[in-house]
């Protein structure tokens, strides 16, 4: 779509463009403004600056099909991520700390139930001031 102005015509991207690419609106303003911040850092752009500020490229560049939008949202879940979950556990536990650790689970099942200590009630009348 092609919007004029006062210098001649230039080209408008759209949020209609960019659906075609990402049907998700919400999805679509996450990736473009992860994609505009990895420019403003310095990224290099696949389209031409034409004067654009760095969200109006970054929709440019969604529209055009020219980034990997898989990329993208993997930056933006691992960039929120608080723990990185993995498939394996790579620590080998030794046999004795194994038992050992068994064995601690099992303490608490051999202790007593603790008991409450019985509270006395004070008669408001007994109080002297």
């Amino acid at each position: 779509m092609c919007g004029s102005y006062a210098g001649g015509f230039m080209a408008r991207v759209t949020v209609e463009d960019c659906i075609e690419k990402v049907p998700n609106r919400f999805d679509l303003v996450a990736f473009a403004a992860k994609r505009g911040r990895e420019i403003s850092a310095g990224a290099s752009i696949t389209v031409a600056r034409d004067n654009d500020k760095n969200p109006v490229i970054a929709l440019r560049e969604i529209a055009e099909g020219n980034l990997n939008l898989k990329n993208i949202e993997e930056g933006i879940i691992k960039a929120l991520q608080r723990a990185v979950l993995t498939d394996e556990l790579d620590v080998e536990i030794d046999g004795d700390l194994l038992e050992v650790m068994q064995d601690a689970s099992q303490w608490h099942k051999d202790e007593p139930t603790p008991k409450t200590k019985d509270i006395e009630y004070i008669d408001d009348d007994t109080i002297e001031d």
